[in-house]
């Protein structure tokens, strides 16, 4: 077995090396594979001909400035006990953080599932406990999931500000800015690949690909092996996890629970049905109709260019406070506060 694994790397390798042909734009549309080729070492040895572009599979990056807004406001105005995984803490809204407003003595609490946000409204009675509810279907059924939870124990001070989004949206958005798509395994083993296969029907070409140094090199290599032969393509690299159908259960538990609705995303604007949000059947559950939230307008920092890199139109160096006036300690955008933004991935290894 292991031999067989260095006999992958090494033809891999081989395609890569000696691969001499036109520029080949590869759009990474997940950003553990922007800090995995990193850590890895695979930006170095790839051929100059083969450039890798950063896109909009970050979904703290991608989250918009009024969400923050919403949860600074939930949390200072309407006092609700804010749970949110870490990378949200930090990220800046129109004028405040969540940090921020932990500092103005609100709670905002860290938790590592839905499910935690959940249980801690169930030990804290008096609190109304709202969940921020960021990421693709990779991470959406866990909702559902907290929120069937939640109704059935009748739980009354628990709710989710949602701002989970769908990547084929995105896709469709992305597809002028790149030759060939890393499409995201942990995605792809809930939605299957229809999409994918369509997209190449239409002309995009892309492949799945898993996180290891192996399936990366590997996704890499096909992508120039399909690309020189010239027709559309799609392939599977990462078939052992993402299958042609994905999970129909976690489809049918978002189908149940959720709607499509029109989504903003930082730097590419509104995408329509790109979005979800709970049904009218657990209304009770939707922060923003609990707590009358009005209608936010967000106010990103002009320095900040994150926006572009989520689309690929320039590198995190080439804005002009990267690693001076915006660094992980303080950050001026989302991209540089993720520990899958591409900004924290170039600033990290020295990209």
């Amino acid at each position: 077995m292991r031999e067989g694994k260095t006999e992958v790397i090494r033809r891999a390798r081989e395609i890569l090396d000696n691969y001499r042909g036109k520029e080949i734009r590869i759009m990474e549309v997940c950003g553990t594979y922007t800090h995995e080729i990193f850590r890895q070492g695979i930006r170095r040895i790839l051929p100059p001909s083969i450039r890798l572009i950063s896109g909009p599979g970050c979904p703290v990056c991608v989250t918009p400035v009024d969400y923050i807004d919403e949860a600074v406001c939930l949390a200072l105005e309407h006092g609700a006990t804010i749970c949110t995984f870490g990378d949200l803490v930090r990220v800046p809204g129109s004028g405040r953080s969540l940090m921020d407003a932990r500092g103005q003595g609100a709670r905002i609490r860290v938790v590592y599932a839905p499910q935690d946000a959940a249980a801690y409204a169930r030990n804290h009675g008096d609190e109304q406990v709202v969940f921020l509810s960021v990421g693709f279907e990779t991470t959406t059924p866990s909702v559902c999931l907290a929120v069937q939870e939640a109704e059935a124990e009748g739980l009354v001070n628990f709710s989710i500000l949602t701002a989970n989004k769908t990547m084929p949206a995105a896709y469709e958005a992305m597809r002028g800015s790149t030759d060939a798509f890393l499409y995201p395994g942990h995605v792809h083993a809930i939605t299957g690949t229809a999409v994918c296969e369509e997209l190449a029907a239409r002309g995009t070409s892309g492949v799945v690909a898993g996180f290891t140094a192996r399936e990366l090199l590997t996704a890499l290599a096909v992508i120039v092996k399909r690309t020189e032969e010239g027709s559309p393509f799609f392939e599977n690299c990462y078939p052992r996890v993402v299958r042609p159908e994905g999970s129909p259960a976690a489809r049918r538990l978002m189908d149940q629970m959720l709607e499509p609705c029109d989504a903003r995303w930082r730097g590419i604007g509104i995408l329509p049905d790109s979005g979800v949000k709970l049904r009218e059947k657990y209304a009770a559950f939707d922060a923003r109709v609990r707590f009358a939230l009005p209608a936010m307008e967000g106010r990103e920092n002009p320095a900040c260019r994150c926006g572009e890199v989520l689309q690929g139109k320039c590198l995190p160096a080439d804005c002009g406070v990267f690693g001076t006036g915006c660094t992980p300690e303080h950050p001026v955008g989302a991209c540089m506060v993720s520990g899958e933004g591409a900004c924290s991935a170039f600033y990290l290894y020295g990209g």
